[in-house]
């Protein structure tokens, strides 16, 4: 498969993970937290206070807002992660409009709020995580919290820990219960928790050490179909004496499969070592963010 064949298979695969994970977000928002008057932080949060003060559907709120926010993001993020967050947004709406008529008045685990609060923040957590991977978000505090990560190496659910706490107890203005208050705190420490779980275990990098006769083929193999750089180390073996060549691979954890596939198809004798790094930065991996760059050589 030609490379932009594969960009394209990607971008689609994309787009698909983003519907999934808006159709996760949305059901645990309508069906677990709303019917039970759990506030919860971001953009669905304010959306249902005003739906609980005023009567307006959360959908007409979350929309509006989102358009404000998108406007701002569009010169930071960029027209891409702009698109791919409009796309989210629509669809959020669109899965919230349809649980909205097929949970209808029923409410789920209606003696059981705190079972409520953390199904709703698993699944909210899922969603969100989901699509932040993909470089989508649900809009609201997702977006304020993509801004930020662009720049600085804080974790994504702290960050939106932070904007959301204040939207939680505002809850209490409508509701007049702490009680409610209390439970859309607990959404969030679930919700937040459930994302950096998603997006640390997706993103964890691991290393290769691979010796092998047949170093040129493997490196070869995971140039073109990995999609992987690697690096030729000229060894030789203290035992032995011979002269080998050592492979350095740096990837993905998903990728490792792929790798090790590879490996095993070419040479099965290979001596392979595998560890996991705690950050890698460069191209083709995260982004190094640090303060104000020096210079001047200050």
């Amino acid at each position: 498969m030609r490379r932009n064949d594969k960009r394209l298979v990607r971008g689609l695969y994309d787009y698909l993970i983003i519907a999934l994970a808006m159709m996760i977000g949305s059901l645990g928002w309508v069906a677990f937290l709303l019917p039970h008057k759990i506030t919860i932080g971001g953009l669905p949060g304010i959306s249902s206070v005003v739906f609980w003060g005023t009567g307006l559907p959360v959908q007409y709120t979350y929309l509006a807002v989102n358009a404000l926010l998108l406007a701002v993001a569009l010169r930071i993020m960029g027209l891409r992660f702009c698109m791919k967050t409009i796309y989210a947004v629509g669809f959020f709406t669109l899965f919230t409009t349809l649980w909205q008529h097929v949970v209808g008045a029923k409410v789920m685990f209606g003696n059981e709020p705190f079972l409520a609060c953390v199904v709703g923040g698993l699944l909210l957590g899922l969603g969100t995580g989901f699509s932040l991977l993909r470089n989508g978000s649900t809009g609201g505090s997702d977006v304020i919290a993509a801004i930020v990560h662009k720049y600085r190496d804080i974790s994504l659910g702290h960050i939106i820990l932070a904007c959301d706490l204040c939207v939680i107890t505002s809850g209490y203005l409508v509701t007049g219960s702490w009680e409610k208050v209390i439970y859309g705190y607990i959404v969030l420490f679930v919700m937040t928790y459930t994302i950096d779980h998603v997006i640390n275990g997706f993103r964890r990098s691991v290393q290769f050490f691979v010796i092998s006769e047949k170093y040129q083929e493997i490196g070869r193999l995971i140039n073109d179909e990995a999609d992987r750089g690697c690096t030729v180390i000229d060894a030789h073996g203290f035992y032995t004496g011979r002269k080998v060549g050592m492979l350095f691979v740096i990837a993905k954890q998903n990728e490792s499969h792929n790798i090790f596939r590879i490996i095993d198809d070419v040479d099965p004798y290979a001596f392979v070592s595998q560890s996991a790094v705690s950050g890698v930065y460069g191209l083709g991996f995260d982004r190094m963010k640090v303060g104000r760059k020096r210079l001047n050589g200050k």
